[in-house]
């Protein structure tokens, strides 16, 4: 019995292969071609359209890495093709696919001659149907072909020159294949779906199950009523000996899936956000297409940028989508303005996520997204249900956390609870991918996977290709209907996530939760690959709220033109960049080139803009202010412009002590030994020693980084396994600089030089360790570390609106998959009565580990920060180059400390020539209460918007009062709308404010 299947399996196989597949276009005829090659980037399709065409024979070379070919197809179809009841006549368009997958290698798209868009081409997509030309029988087109290398390589990781225009090389990468004119075989074709679903399913199903033999046997009736040598003849008959097993309907108890259709675009990764915006025109247009087709498609789109970018760019097949949303079919999704990172943007940047993406969407289109949608992000931190809540929305999901290394999340649809309490319908599509083709193995996949069975009964399956873009086909579309009620599958039913949720939410009420971060126990890398993008990301966040600041300030005080567009424009710019494979460092060096390249624009122009309105607010003069744009006090200033107030105390007191130096200002005493390593560290309030005995700080670590895949993306544990402590100094000398003193250290990384200045300012609390290298390693990790005398049994990490704790032990294998963590400005680590605090300028990757003293038996928590990495895959130069990072280490802190250390550490105050000050706009009676943003309101009213967060994980009470006279004051959600916040009590021109743990509010003050 089992040889039987095998020989009708592998017939099967060979007849689909070399009779059903050649019969579906058994007529066809070449075209004519000529091509004109564009000398550099891409240009529009009419300039293209006017250029000189020269004859192109047919298999040539064509397409230098990341150049564009345009190419004209002539011709005519020849009488009688596609008259004939089953049949119709489309062009075939084989640019020389080198593989058969989608998104990453060379793809196309069609033109009419009056440059209007047709379709896109791509390997599983070559068609277009001959009435989408619009010319009768004759044929004139053109094809926009991009030579995109195929950096994917089989995902063997190696590394590539093509990742960078400089690099890539001028030798062809593609050579043309089949471009005809053919007749398409309606009833073939369907059979060739039918054949794909049956097989499909049948090989799912259990070897002993009476359905797994009833389709065999049909597939062998198939077989044997057609006729080899007559495939479009018999065509007909084959289907009839599949009806029967095809109409035979889904168990009652068969799982329900919702599919819709979907395209993953990455914004940028293995092409530069330049070719992103061509995919996503290849990818809607096919879209459009589909729907004029099939008007029960519904295609499901989550990234405004995206839709940002065809709107200026093609404005035609904007207005197309602009008439499927309508109908909806065309379905926006997420309502953010990127799928971005969500463990490293700010809080700021992640609620600007909401309010540009939603407000995007309802002013093109009408259309309020409520679900956040975030399939490929590297994890999801612990603030996020909040975020997604304040911006209106009420539903989230994902996808990566089925990539977990270690630990399978325990439901499929569940309620997540974020930092504040805040809890959000969230859904994880059994099917464990946003790529479905709606294959047999998918389906079968999702409805034995589903971990809620019992409790809910339906799934999300997102289908189409992605990553690269594509989307769905209508091979796709063929699969959906054969599964709509087909015995042995799960019931596949097209649809929008909105009608996924709203029925899910109606019939799973009493929802599991979840609480805390969706830690992902792979990518780990990311939070650490491509510092200078990094770092550019930081510096950003902390200017746009700077200028934000001064502006909304000047123009309340002097009546200043605030800056609404270019302060947009340049928000939007950092929220691209923050799109998870650009920020978490995990694209190709042409996508980090760009970003730096932008995040120096970002600065230049808001350092004017920020000029521009100190110089209104303070006036012209040579007296020198100090503006203070963080939360808290500096040096006696608050939030406002004052003179510049006197140094903080004596200079600092240094001496040498064995070769090393003791630095001391009266609040902190460090000792820095003859190596340059941190041997002691005393708060004169507690009198404790930070470092623990025998122990150091400011220890650089070299470690081996060789990941067993995903190399700018995966940090694996056995990294911690071949380690080199870098404790020999080169050189250590004291400098002074003011009142400061300065230990300054050269030592080696490898091969890198180091230099590093450790710092002790008059009246400071803490240490500030500044971090020069010139980082030549490859395949290496920089880690730099403390071993503090803390007995702390968890972490603070900063996150969004917050700080999120993660234990210290290994009791589970969920703590010990998070051998790798993020934070943003600061960490933390206590123990009863006494912490500190390690901030860092531009940092994300850290760990925290524990360790039994042999000698007194005493507790050390080492926390380390992951400076620097050098992967090879996909970018082969990777971070290497000059890097400066600084880190402070603050003994004897509490949480209010760590949240200040972080401001103070990145966002120093400036101080700028007037002629008189500046009252603050706001003032605030609690400091727990940290206002993150000052800004006026978007609709261009004038009024001050203010967001601010319960920073210490407690309850606080407290008020904020207007500086400016304000006629009320209201709260908000994130698009500025009115919205209701517990806790919250409104007084003329004050705001009362009694906050839950990490509760955030906007308020609107009226004037």
């Amino acid at each position: 019995m089992h040889d039987d299947r095998r020989l009708t399996e592998v017939r099967l196989d060979r007849f689909v292969r070399e009779r059903i597949a050649p019969a579906v276009y058994p007529r066809r005829v070449p075209l004519d071609l000529s091509s004109w090659e564009v000398p550099d980037e891409p240009v529009p399709a009419l300039e293209a359209l006017r250029q000189q065409f020269t004859p192109q024979a047919h298999g040539a070379a064509w397409g230098r890495p990341w150049s564009t070919t345009w190419l004209r197809l002539q011709g005519q179809v020849p009488d009688a093709w596609g008259t004939a009841a089953d049949t119709s006549v489309e062009i075939i368009v084989d640019l020389g696919f080198s593989t058969d997958l989608p998104g990453f290698q060379c793809e196309g798209i069609a033109w009419r001659p009056d440059g209007t868009i047709v379709k896109a081409i791509s390997p599983r997509n070559q068609y277009i149907p001959l009435k989408l030309l619009g010319s009768g029988m004759a044929v004139d087109f053109y094809v926009e072909a991009a030579a995109n290398p195929d950096l994917s390589q089989g995902w063997t990781f190696a590394a590539t020159p093509y990742g960078d225009k400089a690099t890539a090389g001028k030798e062809p990468k593609y050579r043309l294949g089949h471009m005809v004119i053919a007749e398409l075989n309606q009833t073939v074709w369907e059979l060739q779906q039918d054949i794909w679903t049956l097989n499909g399913l049948m090989h799912e199903l259990p070897m002993n199950l009476p359905r797994r033999h009833e389709i065999l046997r049909a597939l062998e009736d198939m077989l044997d009523v057609m006729d080899p040598d007559d495939v479009p003849g018999t065509a007909a008959a084959g289907r009839e000996a599949l009806a029967g097993v095809l109409s035979r309907p889904a168990y009652a108890s068969a799982h329900r899936l919702l599919a819709t259709g979907h395209a993953h675009i990455d914004s940028a990764w293995l092409w530069p956000v330049r070719e992103t915006i061509r995919k996503c025109a290849r990818t809607f247009s096919n879209v459009v297409a589909l729907m004029d087709e099939d008007p029960g498609f519904v295609f499901s789109c989550s990234s405004a940028q995206q839709l940002a970018w065809i709107k200026e760019l093609y404005p035609e097949l904007f207005g197309r989508i602009r008439e499927k949303v309508k109908t909806g079919q065309f379905v926006p999704v997420g309502g953010m303005w990127v799928e971005s990172d969500t463990n490293m943007p700010g809080g700021e940047a992640m609620a600007r996520q909401f309010l540009e993406g939603k407000s995007f969407f309802l002013d093109e289109f009408g259309v309020e997204c409520q679900e956040a949608w975030l399939p490929d992000t590297f994890g999801y931190s612990a603030a996020l249900p909040q975020i997604v809540k304040a911006s209106g929305s009420k539903w989230f999901l994902t996808q990566k956390i089925s990539w977990n290394q270690v630990n399978r999340m325990p439901h499929h649809t569940f309620n997540w609870e974020g930092i504040d309490g805040t809890r959000i319908f969230t859904h994880f599509p059994p099917v464990d991918s946003y790529n479905s083709e709606l294959s047999g193995r998918e389906l079968a996949h999702a409805e034995r996977n589903y971990r809620d069975h019992g409790r809910g009964t339906t799934s999300l399956v997102p289908f189409g290709y992605g990553d690269g873009g594509g989307g769905p086909t209508r091979e796709m579309l063929a699969a959906a209907r054969r599964t709509a009620d087909l015995e042995g599958s799960p019931r596949v039913e097209i649809g929008s996530s909105a009608d996924f949720f709203t029925r899910a939410q109606a019939e799973y009420p009493a929802l599991p939760v979840w609480a805390g971060e969706l830690y992902l126990e792979l990518h780990r890398g990311t939070y650490t690959s491509q510092a200078k993008t990094k770092l550019g990301n930081r510096r950003s966040e902390h200017l746009l709220r700077e200028a934000e600041l001064w502006c909304a300030t000047a123009a309340v005080r002097t009546g200043y033109t605030y800056p609404a567009a270019e302060l947009k424009r340049l928000w939007r710019l950092v929220l691209l960049q923050q799109f998870h494979d650009i920020l978490p460092g995990s694209s190709i060096a042409w996508v980090h080139q760009d970003a730096e390249r932008n995040y120096a624009a970002v600065a230049t122009q808001l350092e004017a803009i920020i000029a521009g309105a100190a110089g209104s607010l303070l006036g012209e003069g040579d007296v020198s202010f100090l503006l203070n744009a963080a939360p808290h006090e500096r040096g006696g200033v608050a939030a406002y412009a004052a003179d510049r107030p006197a140094p903080a105390g004596p200079p600092v007191a240094a001496v040498e002590a064995a070769g090393g130096y003791v630095l001391d200002n009266g609040i902190i005493r460090a000792a820095v030994n003859a190596d340059g390593l941190l041997e002691s560290l005393v708060d004169a309030a507690s009198g404790r020693d930070a470092i623990a005995p025998g122990q150091f700080g400011n220890l650089l670590e070299l470690h081996r980084d060789t990941p067993n895949e995903w190399d700018a993306w995966d940090i694996d544990a056995f990294y911690r396994r071949n380690v080199t402590p870098l404790t020999s100094a080169r050189s250590v000398a004291l400098e002074r600089s003011g009142g400061d003193a300065v230990v300054v250290v050269e030592r080696l990384a490898g091969t890198s030089a180091v230099t590093q200045r450790i710092s002790l300012a008059p009246g400071a609390h803490s240490l500030t360790i500044a971090t020069a290298v010139d980082w030549q390693e490859s395949e290496k990790l920089l880690k730099l570390g403390f071993a503090l005398d803390v007995r702390a049994d968890r972490s603070a990490s900063e996150t969004q609106f917050g700080h999120v704790f993660r234990p210290t032990h290994l009791n589970t294998s969920w703590e010990a998959a998070k051998f790798e963590i993020c934070a943003h400005r600061w960490l933390h680590v206590a123990e009863p009565g006494y912490g500190v605090a390690i901030s860092n300028s531009s940092t994300y990757g850290h760990d925290v580990t524990r360790s039994i003293r042999a000698d007194d038996g005493g507790t050390t928590t080492t926390v380390r920060l992951s400076l620097l990495r050098a992967p090879k895959f996909p970018d082969p130069g990777a971070d290497r180059g000059r890097h400066e990072l600084t880190v402070t280490i603050r003994p004897g802190a509490s949480i209010a400390d760590a949240v200040e250390e972080g401001y103070r550490t990145n966002l120093a105050p400036r101080v700028v020539k007037g002629a008189h000050g500046a009252e603050p706009l706001f003032a605030v009676s609690n400091p727990a209460l940290v206002v993150e943003a000052v800004k006026l309101a978007e609709d261009g009213s004038g009024d001050v918007i203010v967001r601010l967060y319960e920073s210490l994980g407690e309850r606080s009470v407290g008020r904020v009062t207007a500086g400016f006279a304000a006629s009320g004051v209201h709260t908000v959600d994130l698009l500025e709308r009115p919205a209701a916040a517990p806790g919250v009590t409104l007084r003329g021109d004050t705001a009362e404010l009694a906050l839950r743990p990490f509760q955030l509010v906007s308020l609107r003050f009226v004037r």
